[in-house]
């Protein structure tokens, strides 16, 4: 497929005459351990087709059968996005043909979702905040996924071969689809990423998925059209302006490249619409190396679909009492939540954002309530932990649940630096002995024989021994240049084996060279 640039406008020049109006589809698959429809597994990476049977095959003959799971977790969802819930709904067939799709229709919901009418505060940069109108959410089954071998971009086109893995068909989804989003003018792609990045916060906080964009857990569908600009964005002149044509730019998976799409598609419409050209109503594939959108396929309409209620599936009816039950698991709402933990551990917005985009606010929680202070355990796990874990590649909780370091494991580590027991390079060492499996920070440090000297007489005779051997450093610290000491504690600290007390070796230089 080529991805030769089209002709696109400026930013600026494309908003002084459109205003651009977006619509979102986020795709979001449920953490469940079977799929939606049978009992296969869902596991993320298993040897392809080994999680197949006649039903999620669609073999003549197999019958389906509701996840109970997936569908408490698709009111939850509903639920926390300030949606009604449906007191009865229905599945419907929608078909399609797609090779990876083994029946050739996708059993999903049409005009009875499980949830609809609902909407979700995000909060932008500078802290304003968008209100994201929600037009349903919907329960439906994820397709299979077609492996395309040779060529160069991953793509059909110019492929050698292409192969189909079944394992992902059947897996539970929802969708969740915005109503059109107007108003944001210039911040379009801006609110974009912010929706995606809110509604990734809040399914983790359910607990529904793990939401993990580079494996497909959760994918976005951006629709962009443009429209002309007679007035504000949020004016109600602008409002009653016909909407353009649509694209959908299909399984965006990353927030940088969901606000990237959006403006690129932003300047593309405006470019073909300044020269007198239509848009196509189409789907568009993004290509993160080149920052540009390629054309797919004409984009059908719901009536190409021939939606019909599946005839195989008893309706949902889930009672009153039972969706009460399910509103009261609902968590903490995550923006308050942020708010909050920042508040508590004192951290400034540029220390929050690192905490976030490590995500590590929970671990962080949980670390803090094990013992820790919140400065100590932004330090362990942002600090060592992390640059490990991405040495691995890894992110930091997968890391640190595969060698076994839990929130109480660096509460400990913290408490034995803070009690007098180590220093910060002991501590690296004792946190080395935790990662390879030689146990917790306390036995680490025992095995190893790491200890703080705690003798003054040694510490003293190490600090004279310094001193005399570096006679030059030692009178620019007698000349006031108290920094030169750096140099004197290194040297005591090499003497000592690492095992002396910083703090204390400086005290004892300064006095001896008259500069405390």
């Amino acid at each position: 497929m080529s991805t030769t640039t089209d002709e696109v406008l400026g930013y600026d020049e494309a908003l002084a005459s459109f205003d651009p109006v977006m619509g979102l589809e986020v795709h979001v698959e449920l953490g469940t351990a079977t799929k939606m429809f049978c009992g296969c597994a869902t596991g993320f990476g298993a040897e392809p087709n080994t999680q197949t049977c006649p039903v999620c095959l669609g073999l003549p003959g197999a019958l389906p059968v509701v996840n109970e799971a997936a569908v408490e977790s698709a009111i939850r969802i509903g639920l926390a996005l300030n949606c009604e819930i449906a007191s009865w709904c229905r599945f419907a067939r929608k078909n399609y043909f797609y090779p990876d799709m083994p029946k050739n229709f996708q059993t999903s919901q049409y005009d009875e979702p499980i949830a609809f009418e609902g909407h979700l505060d995000v909060e932008l940069d500078d802290g304003s905040t968008y209100r994201v109108e929600i037009e349903r959410a919907h329960m439906e089954e994820d397709t299979g996924k077609s492996l395309h071998v040779g060529g160069s971009t991953g793509r059909i086109h110019g492929a050698d071969y292409s192969l189909v893995d079944f394992n992902r068909a059947g897996i539970p989804l929802i969708e969740i689809v915005t109503k059109p989003l107007a108003g944001a003018g210039e911040r379009a792609p801006e609110v974009a990423r912010a929706y995606v990045a809110a509604l990734r916060d809040l399914l983790r906080a359910l607990d529904v998925s793990d939401v993990k964009m580079e494996q497909g857990s959760l994918r976005c569908d951006a629709n962009v059209s443009l429209r002309p600009k007679v007035g504000e964005p949020t004016s109600a002149e602008q409002a009653n302006v016909p909407l353009g044509t649509r694209t959908e730019t299909k399984n965006v998976n990353s927030l940088r490249s969901i606000e990237r799409a959006v403006r690129y598609e932003i300047c593309r419409h405006a470019a073909i619409l300044s020269g007198g050209g239509s848009i196509l109503q189409e789907t568009r594939h993004w290509h993160e190396d080149t920052g540009v959108t390629t054309s797919g396929r004409p984009k059908s309409d719901a009536d190409d679909y021939r939606y019909f209620p599946e005839p195989d599936l008893v309706p949902v009816a889930p009672t009153a009492e039972r969706i009460e039950e399910l509103r009261a698991t609902l968590p903490e709402d995550p923006a308050a939540r942020r708010r909050r933990l920042q508040a508590d551990w004192g951290y400034s917005d540029l220390e929050m954002r690192d905490v976030l985009n490590a995500g590590a606010a929970g671990i962080i929680e949980e670390t803090v309530a094990a013992g820790a202070s919140a400065g100590g355990a932004k330090k362990w796990w942002l600090g060592e932990i992390s640059r490990r874990a991405n040495e691995q590649a890894q992110p930091l909780a997968d890391y640190a649940a595969d060698k076994g370091v839990t929130p109480a494991t660096v509460a400990e580590l913290e408490g034995l630096v803070k009690g007098g027991r180590l220093n910060d390079s002991m501590a690296r060492q004792v946190l080395d002995g935790v990662l390879a499996g030689e146990g917790g920070p306390t036995a680490v440090a025992d095995a190893r024989g790491l200890q703080l000297v705690r003798d003054d007489g040694a510490l003293e005779a190490a600090v004279d021994k310094v001193i005399a051997a570096n006679d030059a450093i030692a009178q620019k610290v007698r000349d006031g240049k108290v920094q030169a000491a750096g140099a004197l504690i290194g040297q005591v600290m090499k003497e000592m084996n690492g095992q002396a007390d910083a703090g204390k070796a400086r005290e004892l230089i300064l006095a001896r060279l008259g500069a405390s």
